[in-house]
């Protein structure tokens, strides 16, 4: 077995044992669509997740870590349309209703449900369509890989298309699957999670190396991503063990390989994600390098992917690298700008200060006009690294976000 051999991603989800979910259409705030989503967890299952650093983080957040933090979850409960968000000792109320509604139904604790919200911020969370929704939700239980596939519909907001993986990897005692899904299109900047995102294995693992895992995969994923600069209120990223394969981790190998194909399907989910930014045509990949540090080169990074006049010319398919220069130069970083280069795919656009003598304006339009590729800013002034995926700013942004509470 090798330890660094790539991983196979399937792009649908696969059944995970010990993992059951549901949906259904409860009318939180949409018409004919399933807008709520129950994932049960085996007994013995273990839970590891990482959540929004937006100080207004939403009312499910804070109780989502209360419940992690005392107890051993054995359901997710997942609204679409309603962020329960901005909405006080109320909004804490509902989420603690909300589970209380899962647990009567289950006969657990209500410590034992974690929920999470997506959706429309500052309106109060309706309790009756929860509730009612009940009963169909555990009827409907299934580990069937079409109830991931339902799942990763039910948690769409303004996505216009699911976002789901699945994977088998081999570990030294045998076999183990993973699956994940996730939502997200706009309010997509990091500082864990920018999104919702929920991920299963069988593998057996405990906590402690979950969370590791998880915190590990995040990075240069989900964390490593920006679609509009915006943090949202509601972020999670969820990665559950069920051990229902009865394969652990044997040694230092089989952790390394479980790490990869976790860290696989997170930078996939998170790759979607910004493909699916809202109103995007163009996936651009962010690369800084020899920077003084890695916080140089996100900064650098990062004030790339936020200005709008870059984010529009990827947009209008211009190569104006004058808008990129002035982003790098006011990063806020040192540089001696004698010693910048910057790259549009492998086109050389600036070099020694200026725009290269031997650089052609056709060149960089035919990169531009591709739907996904690479900028590239070498600082000269170190070795540290970093690597961002962003997207352009359409007519189309402007559109959904004004239209979005309509």
């Amino acid at each position: 077995m090798d330890a660094d051999a790539p991983i196979q991603v399937e792009s649908v989800p696969l059944p995970i044992a010990g993992a059951r979910l549901a949906t259904a259409a409860a009318g939180i705030r949409y018409r004919n669509r399933a807008d709520l989503v129950l994932m049960e967890l085996a007994p013995e299952s273990t839970t590891a997740a990482v959540f929004t650093r937006n100080r207004f983080c939403a009312a499910p957040v804070t109780v989502a870590r209360e419940h992690l933090a005392k107890d051993r979850p054995r359901y997710l409960l997942i609204n679409a349309g309603n962020a329960n968000a901005g909405t006080g000792d109320e909004g804490l109320r509902a989420a603690r209703e909300t589970c209380r509604a899962v647990a009567a139904m289950a006969g657990c604790a209500m410590s034992q449900v974690l929920p999470f919200s997506t959706g429309v911020i500052g309106e109060d969370l309706p309790l009756l369509p929860f509730q009612r929704a009940m009963p169909g939700l555990f009827s409907g239980l299934s580990e069937d890989a079409r109830a991931w596939e339902a799942a990763a519909r039910a948690i769409m907001t303004t996505d216009t298309r699911p976002k789901r993986f699945g994977c088998e990897v081999e570990l030294s005692g045998g076999l183990v699957r993973l699956s994940g899904i996730a939502k997200g299109a706009g309010m997509i900047r990091p500082d864990m999670a920018t999104m919702l995102a929920f991920l299963a294995t069988d593998a057996a693992v405990d906590t402690a190396t979950l969370q590791a895992v998880l915190t590990e995969a995040v990075e240069p994923s989900f964390n490593s991503i920006t679609v509009d600069g915006d943090t949202s209120t509601n972020d999670a990223c969820v990665l559950v063990a069920t051990g229902a394969s009865g394969v652990g981790l044997c040694d230092e190998e089989d952790r390394e390989r479980l790490g990869l194909a976790v860290g696989t399907l997170c930078f996939m989910l998170a790759r979607e994600i910004v493909r699916d930014g809202e109103g995007a045509t163009k996936l651009v990949e962010l690369v800084v390098e020899q920077a003084a540090s890695v916080a140089d080169a996100r900064a650098v990074a990062y004030t790339i992917a936020h200005s709008p006049l870059v984010k529009t010319a990827l947009f209008a398919e211009d190569p104006n690298w004058g808008r990129i220069l002035a982003a790098v130069g006011r990063a806020g970083v040192d540089l001696d700008i004698r010693r910048v280069r910057i790259y549009l795919g492998d086109v050389c656009i600036v070099r020694d200060g200026g725009r290269d003598p031997d650089y052609r304006e056709e060149e960089g339009q035919w990169v531009m006009a591709q739907d996904e590729f690479e900028i590239r800013v070498v600082l000269g002034a170190g070795t540290a690294e970093t690597r961002v995926l962003t997207c352009d700013l359409s007519y189309d942004y402007v559109k959904i976000n004004a239209e979005y509470r309509s």
